[in-house]
């Protein structure tokens, strides 16, 4: 499924009308029926009372069909017209003079007063925005603000429902700019938008749900349009590593975990037993010596390989001792819990010289050791991984947390072209990027990620898919969908105060058994 953002979204209608002669008043028509549809799936009982705000743009025009389609359903919506109707133009003009010619109710804005809508909608049981689309950008100005504002003092109450994107909020970027309407849910046409997953977009999408209105999703190939792909259930397990009944613990790989320091303990832990639980072969944490005896005792179903140490972190000799054995693995997690220190950019550096051309993902405070050092991922002969949270990606391009949360889709893009690695960029609705420059979207996942080591459970399970034989766009896709969705999930019980790390590894297991029936 395509991700569209104005442009895009602008380019699809115009060829549906022009090339394959859908006039627009008939996607009109098949939008405002949807919409329709949705409201009455939810609340069949014809008393439901259901108000409709619309602006002057295509977006109103959706909503009087939703009106009138609510109408010959039996139910009695009430719209309120927020401008002047002779603002109303194009096919949404032409929707409208059939609600009119229809007579049927409607009320006009500038013929009543706020406080007159503001009864109005307290009254409501369920909100339609209608006020503006995909096109609008900047501030929302009066009198919609005002609405706006009546519309969101009845939140926690009403079921509000947007149409194809909340009303203030930015379809390209998700940028709100002092007021967008809190949905509890968007009903969006053809694609989701871009503006659902980035900055405070996902706050006021609320549930999301695209719907067909007879333009074939194939026009964004035909016309060649390089728009990022949401992640699905159905895509992650397609994704997932293929498990021959025959297969042995050589079958399914060899991964070795390096990391772990006298103050991170836990993370090398949660990294290796995410990838044993998730199917992985053979598992081996390589740590230092120093820390060895409390990693072993709580990790008694992986293979160990102490490695020299130094001040509680890993020595020079360390990678001499893991240059004899780096041919055993099949793919190599680095940085869980390994820490910065004295002397680490040299020491990973010279690492990884030692590696010939197994999958390598690089995590944590590796990222940080390695941020001058970039050059050695673009000449690396085999494939890299980076999965940095924000301040990490902020580090790496020697830039803010702003710069990078201002621009997600563009820096994920930019910097795995330029550096020829996959990048995973987490946050809320992380991001996949390929060396080529595809993008892909993560819409799951919430606050019960936001604990230490959820990012090194993550890094396990991407090491996990990559050594049963994924490539690594699809371990990632799959990796990250099952962290996300397994936090979702575990908060049920648990609520979302509660879920660690080891909670997450449990859920991946109950949730990879229900995914390997979708392939």
């Amino acid at each position: 499924m395509f991700v569209a953002g104005r442009r895009e979204m602008q380019l699809i209608d115009q060829y549906a009308i022009e090339n394959l002669g859908l006039p627009g008043a008939v996607l009109m028509e098949n939008a405002g029926a949807k919409v329709a549809e949705e409201v009455s799936s939810h609340f069949s009982d014809k008393k439901t009372k259901v108000i409709i705000l619309a602006g002057a743009g295509n977006n109103g025009g959706d909503g009087f069909v939703v009106a009138r389609r609510l109408f010959d359903m039996g139910y009695a919506p009430c719209i309120w017209v927020l401008v002047d109707p002779s603002r109303i133009k194009g096919d949404a003009r032409i929707h409208y003079n059939v609600f009119v010619n229809r007579g049927l109710p409607i009320f006009y804005l500038e013929k009543h007063s706020i406080a007159e809508l503001q009864n109005m909608i307290k009254q409501a049981d369920v909100i339609v925005d209608a006020i503006l689309g995909t096109g609008a950008k900047g501030a929302v100005r009066e009198p919609f603000d005002q609405v706006i504002s009546l519309i969101n003092e009845q939140a926690s109450e009403k079921w509000i429902l947007s149409i194809d994107i909340p009303s203030g909020v930015n379809s390209d970027n998700g940028r709100v700019e002092g007021i967008a309407v809190k949905a509890t849910k968007t009903i969006t046409f053809v694609c989701p938008k871009k503006g659902f997953f980035l900055r405070e977009g996902p706050a006021y999408v609320g549930e999301w749900k695209a719907v067909d209105i007879s333009i074939p999703p194939l026009i964004a190939e035909t016309l060649k349009l390089e728009m990022p792909k949401v992640i699905t259930r159905s895509l992650a397990a397609h994704s997932l590593p293929a498990r021959p009944q025959t297969g042995h613990k050589g079958t399914f790989g060899h991964v070795v975990v390096i990391g772990g320091s006298h103050s991170y303990i836990g993370a090398p832990i949660f990294t290796a037993k995410a990838a044993l639980h998730s199917g992985a072969g053979l598992v081996t944490a390589a740590v230092p010596e120093s820390v060895y005896p409390l990693t072993a005792a709580q990790l008694p179903e992986a293979l160990f390989y102490p490695l020299a140490s130094e001040n509680g972190h890993f020595s020079a000799k360390a990678i001499e001792e893991l240059a004899l054995k780096l041919d055993e693995y099949d793919v190599a997690a680095i940085g869980p819990g390994m820490g910065r220190f004295q002397g680490g950019e040299q020491w990973l550096a010279a690492l990884m010289d030692k590696f010939r051309e197994q999958p390598i993902i690089i995590d944590a405070d590796a990222l940080t050791l390695l941020r001058d050092h970039l050059h050695l991922m673009t000449s690396y002969p085999g494939q890299v991984i980076f999965t940095p949270h924000p301040g990490e990606m902020a580090r790496l391009l020697h830039t803010s947390i702003k710069e990078v949360e201002t621009n997600r889709l563009e820096v994920a893009k930019s910097f795995a072209q330029e550096h020829r690695l996959y990048l995973l960029l987490k946050g809320h609705r992380s991001i996949i990027a390929t060396p080529a420059g595809d993008l892909y979207i993560n819409p799951y996942g919430h606050d019960a990620l936001g604990k230490g080591g959820s990012g090194d459970v993550l890094t396990g399970l991407i090491a996990s898919f990559l050594a049963q034989g994924a490539p690594p766009l699809e371990a990632l896709i799959s990796a990250s969908f099952l962290h996300a969705r397994t936090a979702e999930t575990k908060t049920d019980t648990l609520s979302h105060y509660g879920v660690t790390p080891l909670d997450l590894i449990a859920g991946i297991k109950e949730l990879l058994n229900d995914m390997v029936k979708l392939r």
